[in-house]
Formats: structure tokens, C-alpha cells, sequence
């Protein structure tokens, strides 16, 4: 029984490690559930609890580059069940609030005088992060609040299935992430506030903590309200009592295949805080509160193949094939396996019996293999091309990757990239499109988008095109024509290279394609935000003869759109880089001032480097990291209106 119970403590703080410092998810949660349970019974009856033991543990400590803050009041995690009889007799005669559990990164915000000030996430319970810069850009919190007392709440920054979907697809030499849970902490927890910016990010409140200035209603149902009517989008919630719960309960099992954000279950706490309160809390678990998780509908099934999916990378992703089974209304017979090396710790085999069930009710998982025959063969060629594989090291493991860049499915994938809106904006060429195109010969590579004419008849006699969605389409392709440079060298698809990458080079070499063409490896490592990995790839890109060639049939038809220099000569803010952070007074947002900057010659990055030259902020004595690491760096910190003053750039547009 000892070795049983140190063996689960490792396997579970390895878990634990790996999904609350790296991002990443070495075993399923109903794996993690199921081990943890097994251990709680364990130190149960043996009377025996280790030091280390994750029972006795809220979370890890993070790792980051982001200041650490310690906590006024634990975050605790919350005890669970998976029977509704349970919810009934922990509410007795009280009255409860039962909600989404949402499954994200818990955040806690803080605001004064109006303002948000601060937003540190749960962290390890008891120390957090500062992540107040990315918070001033999720897609739907208010970053002024008519309240103007101190005010604490907390609450979870999600991604929505929606988006972690468009994320995914639009990945530049990266393997996709696996779930929005693990996508959202990677993103609130980085430096660069414009990739939080994009991936829309969104913030529920389901706590208000403190409220100075205002009395606080005994019911957390009234204060929620309260918070919404502030501007805070709250957690879905219901007003329940002992005999109403388990048909609130099933509610919400009704209602999760239409809710775009992702939950991993429900919390259950009293109303009333006087009572919360004096309830208190154990080591681990608040007393108040009770999460209830989905007791996962399993099927055992036979697993009949393995497909691999080749991704515009090169990545191919293996999906398990088995015989159909109902779980949750639906039936499924596919599951992600993700990785390679996910596919060996399930030791898979054709034939193998598994049991599969949906995670969150919602994703196809594959949750154990009964057999472990461990005989699924990795392959050794492309499916598609029959070009070689090669295993790669990835951020979750090892991954399998087509080393053929012709492959088709890289193809379909490449020209997909090619005409999204980012990229050339060409309307009317979806990806089922592309393949048809592909499959009639009359596109092979990207150059032929722009000679899409000469198939005039054809594609007019094609099912679901006829004469307006040509004209529709010619008309787009004709005004993809006048492109800007960023967006062309983004749709190229260079390994490492999105479009805010692409701009950066770009300004580098003063808007030059044969600059960019014969810039070396030395030189791209100049670029602020460029490294190694990311330089090698620009330049090996422009090495490659097809490559080259293409290119040359390309410019045949395009015309790039340029930004206005005839002013950058005599400029004071050519050459220098500058971070903006925080709001705006005079300028009617950072984007706008970042291009005003641009537009002189000046360059705008994310992050506080030694190759900054100045930072502005306009609460100069702030202690956020940007600061921070200016102060270090010994770079000046100036405000809005000391910039306008110093470099004469002023806006065009301000806020009213």
C-alpha cells in the first residue's frame, strides 16, 4: 500500500507540474480523477499522509518571467462529487448558487477610483501572477467601471471552443494546442499583450471578494447582479435549493453542446456569505463550496485504425478509428489522440479493446486501453504523398511530421493559408474549394490563383459556382492584387512567420522584397523579437530555388501597396523602438500610436528589450513588469504627452 501511494504521488504531481508550469497535459483529466480519488482512499485507510502529497497541496508554484504577488486570501481548490444526492445534503435547508465550473485560469482583479489596476491569476493559491497587461486587453472586461471605491472580484479568463478552433487552424509551424484550457493559460501567462490581444480571451466573474465604499448584499446571487450591472460579464448561474438542485443539475447537462465555453463541470456554493463565513475551511478545501463534476458516460469499444492527418506543416496528427458507440445523445467512433507520445503511453494496437468517453462532455477521449498491446505501427511514409516521416520534438512530447513539402495535404493546407484574410483576403476560396480546384488541375501552386481566368467555362459549370460567384471571385482575386507586403510575406507560410513578424522584417529592410530575398541569417537575428529558429527559417526559405521561382511568377501580377516615407528623412523617431503599454489619453488607442509611430520610420515591439529606446506609459511609477524591466534595462519611461512633446507626432484622432 506505501508503494502504491508514493507511486501515485508521483504520477500525479508530475501531472500536476506539467499542466500548471508548462502548459501541457501529460494524462486526461479523468485520469488525473480517478488516480487522485484512489489516493484519497489510500491515505485514508492507511492513517498515512505525505509532506508532498497533492491532497495536501492547492497548486504548484509557477514558473515565469512575470512578477510574482502574493495573495490577501487563499485560493483554495473546492472538494467534488459526482453525485447530485451529495449537493442535496450539503445544501440541507440553505439556499445555493449553482454555475458553470468554467475551465480557464482563475483571475482576480482589482480596481480603484474606477480604473483597473491590478489582475493576478490563482497561481499557486496562495502567490499569483501579475498578468495586468494582457487583462487590459481580453476581449469583453471593462477597463473602467462606474464604481469608484476599491473593488476585488474573481472570476476565470476563458477561450471559447469557437476560437480555440480558428487558433488552431491558423497556427504558423506550430503544433496545435490541445485544448482551450491549456491555450488560454499560455496566453494570459505571456509577455506580448498582442497575442492575448488576438486570441480574445474573455473574463467571467463568479466572485465578488470585497467592495470598499458600498454595502455588500449577504446574498452572492444580488452581488453578481450587482457586477453585471458594472459591465462584468458573469458566470451562468441558477438560484437553487436542496429539493430543485438535481433538476438544475440536469439543466446544464442539457445546455453544454451549445455553450461556446468550455466547462469542466459545476460549482455549487450557499447564497448567503454570513454563513459562508462561518463555516471556515479545512487545510485544502473551503467548506462553502462543492465543485460537481460530470460523471463521465463510458463505452468500450474496439479500436479498428489509426489515421494520420497532415497538417499544412508537415504535422500528422493520429486520429483513433473505432466501432461506433452512443455516449452523451450522440454517437461517436473518432477521438484524437494528439501526439506520438500519447499514442505510446495509451500503448494502442489494432483490435485493442479501449473505453472511450467525452471529456467535458463534449470532446471524444480515449480514456484507457484494456488490451495494451502497444502494436499500432508508426508510419514510416506520409499517407497521403508517401514522402518519409521523421519524429520531431514538440512543446507536448514528440510528433510525426511528412518531411515532403509537395505532399498534397500540405498543399490543400499551404494554398488554404495562401487566400485567408490575413494573408491575400481572397473571398470565395474556402478549402473544400481549393481541393476541387486542385483535383481539376486547375491550381498546383499559389501563382495560379491569378490565372484562375483561364478556366473561365469550367468553373462556371462546377456545382455550386455559376456566373455571379465567378464575377465574385475574379473580383476578389483582381483586388488581392494590391497587396501590402507584411500580408503577402505572411501568406507565403515561412515556418515561424505570422503576419506581426512579417511587418517587423519588413521594416527592417525598408519595404525591399530583394532585401528581404538576400538578407542573411546575421542579419534577420538584428530584428527585435527574432531569434535563431525564426532567422534560419527566413533565410532558408529564400534559398530554395522553387521557391524563388514561384515568387518571380507571382510578381508578374502583383503590385505592392507601400507605406508613406516621403516624410521618415528627417524624423526624430527614425531608427528607435519603442513599447507602448497601458491606456491612452491623447491617442485613441495603442494601435493607432504604434502605427503613427511606424509611419516616421519608428518601430513598435512588445516586449521591454535592451534594444528599446523608450517606453510609454502614462503611470510612469507604476510597478508593472514593463516597467520594471525598463528601470532595470535603464531605459526612460515617458508618458503620452511627454512623447508628443519630445518627437512633435500627435494624433490625428483622439478619444472624445
Amino acid at each position: 500500500m506505501v508503494n502504491r501511494i508514493k507511486e501515485l504521488i508521483s504520477l500525479l504531481n508530475e501531472a500536476s507540474r506539467a499542466y500548471y508550469q508548462q502548459d501541457s497535459e501529460i494524462m486526461s483529466n479523468q485520469e488525473y480523477d480517478r488516480l487522485y480519488d484512489e489516493l484519497v482512499d489510500l491515505e485514508k485507510e492507511s492513517g498515512m499522509i505525505q509532506a508532498n502529497s497533492p491532497t495536501q497541496r492547492v497548486g504548484y508554484t509557477v514558473l515565469s518571467n512575470l512578477k510574482k504577488i502574493k495573495h490577501d486570501s487563499p485560493i483554495l481548490s473546492l472538494d467534488k462529487t459526482k453525485e447530485t444526492g451529495k449537493l442535496k445534503s450539503f445544501l440541507g435547508e440553505k439556499a445555493g448558487i449553482l454555475s458553470w465550473k468554467l475551465d480557464g485560469l482563475t483571475i482576480v482583479l482589482t480596481y480603484e477610483n474606477g480604473a483597473l489596476i491590478q489582475a493576478i491569476t490563482r497561481g499557486s493559491g496562495e502567490v499569483g501572477e501579475d498578468v495586468t497587461h494582457n487583462a487590459r486587453v481580453f476581449a469583453n472586461l471593462p477597463l473602467q467601471i462606474g464604481f469608484k471605491g476599491n473593488l476585488v472580484l474573481r472570476g476565470e479568463g476563458v477561450i471559447s471552443y469557437s476560437e480555440f478552433k480558428r487558433i488552431n487552424e491558423e497556427l504558423s509551424g506550430e503544433e496545435a494546442y490541445k485544448n482551450p484550457r491549456n491555450l488560454c493559460s499560455g496566453t494570459v501567462r505571456q509577455l506580448n499583450s498582442e497575442i492575448a490581444a488576438k486570441r480574445r480571451v474573455h473574463f467571467f466573474a463568479f466572485t465578488l471578494v470585497s467592495a470598499q465604499g458600498w454595502e455588500l448584499s449577504d446574498s452572492k446571487g444580488k452581488n453578481l447582479k450587482w457586477l453585471k450591472a458594472l459591465g462584468f460579464d458573469v458566470v451562468e448561474h441558477r438560484l437553487v435549493e436542496a429539493e430543485t438542485v438535481e433538476g438544475d443539475v440536469e439543466w446544464f447537462r442539457t445546455h453544454i453542446r451549445e455553450n461556446d465555453i468550455p466547462s469542466d463541470g459545476l460549482v455549487l456554493t450557499f447564497d448567503s456569505i454570513a454563513y459562508s463565513e462561518s463555516l471556515g475551511r479545512t487545510a485544502k478545501f473551503p467548506k462553502d463550496s462543492i465543485a460537481f463534476k460530470w460523471a463521465d458516460e463510458m463505452a468500450e469499444t474496439t479500436l479498428r485504425e489509426i489515421e494520420w492527418n497532415t497538417s499544412r506543416t508537415g504535422l500528422m496528427n493520429p486520429i483513433a478509428i473505432f466501432d461506433p458507440v452512443e455516449l452523451e445523445g450522440s454517437t461517436v467512433s473518432r477521438a484524437s489522440v494528439h501526439n506520438v507520445s500519447i499514442l505510446r503511453e495509451l500503448k494502442l494496437g489494432i483490435g485493442d479493446k479501449i473505453k472511450v468517453y467525452k471529456a467535458n462532455m463534449i470532446i471524444p477521449q480515449i480514456s484507457e486501453n484494456l488490451t495494451g498491446s502497444a502494436t499500432a505501427v508508426i508510419p514510416k511514409q506520409c499517407f497521403v504523398c508517401g514522402g518519409e516521416t521523421e519524429i520531431r520534438k514538440q512543446r507536448d512530447g514528440e510528433a510525426l511530421y511528412c518531411t515532403n513539402p509537395e505532399c498534397l495535404a500540405q498543399r490543400i493546407q499551404r494554398l488554404t493559408h495562401f487566400v485567408s484574410r490575413d494573408a491575400m483576403n481572397m473571398e470565395g476560396l474556402s478549402e473544400e474549394t481549393i481541393k476541387k480546384f486542385l483535383e481539376r488541375g486547375f491550381i498546383h501552386q499559389y501563382p495560379d490563383f491569378f490565372r484562375l481566368q483561364e478556366h473561365e467555362s469550367e468553373i462556371k459549370s462546377m456545382e455550386g459556382f455559376g456566373e455571379k460567384s465567378y464575377e465574385n471571385l475574379m473580383e476578389s482575386i483582381e483586388k488581392a492584387k494590391d497587396v501590402e507586403l507584411p500580408n503577402f510575406i505572411y501568406a507565403l507560410g515561412i515556418n515561424q512567420v505570422g503576419l506581426r513578424n512579417a511587418k517587423l522584417l519588413c521594416n527592417k529592410f525598408h519595404y525591399e522584397l530583394e532585401q528581404i530575398k538576400g538578407a542573411t541569417e546575421e542579419e534577420l537575428l538584428e530584428i527585435d523579437g527574432f531569434g535563431e529558429v525564426i532567422a534560419h527559417s527566413v533565410s532558408q526559405y529564400f534559398h530554395v530555388e522553387e521557391h524563388l521561382a514561384l515568387l518571380k511568377q507571382a510578381m508578374e501580377y502583383l503590385q505592392f501597396q507601400l507605406p508613406d516615407f516621403k516624410e521618415i528623412k528627417d524624423s526624430p523617431v527614425k531608427g528607435l523602438t519603442f513599447v507602448v503599454t497601458g491606456d491612452l489619453t491623447r491617442f485613441s488607442n495603442r494601435k493607432v500610436l504604434a502605427e503613427a509611430i511606424e509611419a516616421e520610420g519608428g518601430k513598435v515591439t512588445g516586449s521591454v528589450t535592451k534594444k528599446t529606446h523608450f517606453l510609454i506609459n502614462n503611470d510612469v511609477y507604476s510597478s508593472s513588469s514593463k516597467n520594471g524591466k525598463a528601470k532595470e534595462l535603464g531605459i526612460p519611461i515617458i508618458s503620452e504627452e511627454a512623447f508628443i512633446q519630445k518627437f512633435g507626432i500627435v494624433p490625428t484622432e483622439t478619444k472624445e
